[in-house]
């Protein structure tokens, strides 16, 4: 059994709309250049994967299949064939929806960096609330 410990965040935001509308909009990644830029500017399907041109170069994004359960995980390959998964769920919070991303630290990253990633995440979150609640 592996015990290391993984120093993880849960950044969330509230959102005032259901939570079916924003699984449904998030889910889509060709929406990631409209609410997600700090992971990609632009998005295209290429032989059935989603490649997003990212800060890290040109880049892989596989979401967790379609699913009644809000769940949005998803995996960044980056060109170095280095793969990070992001645990991320929508859910029912009163008449809106609540949406957590869990942001894990990987090995070797400064508590700078680490902040940076936090704020980045928190912000793409931020305009996921802005677009939604605009529509």
């Amino acid at each position: 059994m592996d015990t290391e410990v993984s120093d993880s965040r849960h950044i969330s935001t509230h959102i005032d709309r259901l939570a079916e509308e924003v699984y449904d909009y998030a889910s889509n990644p060709s929406n990631l250049p409209e609410w997600a830029p700090g992971l990609c500017s632009s998005v295209e399907r290429v032989d059935g994967q989603w490649i997003v041109e990212s800060p890290m170069g040109r880049a892989v994004v596989a979401f967790a299949a379609r699913n009644e359960f809000g769940v949005l995980d998803h995996d960044v390959t980056l060109p170095t064939g280095e793969t990070f998964h992001n645990p991320v769920r929508v859910t029912v919070d009163g008449a809106g929806c609540e949406v957590v991303f869990t942001l894990r630290r990987q090995p070797g990253t400064s508590d700078v960096d680490f902040e940076r990633d936090a704020e980045a995440v928190f912000a793409d979150l931020i305009r996921l609330k802005h677009v939604m609640e605009r529509s």
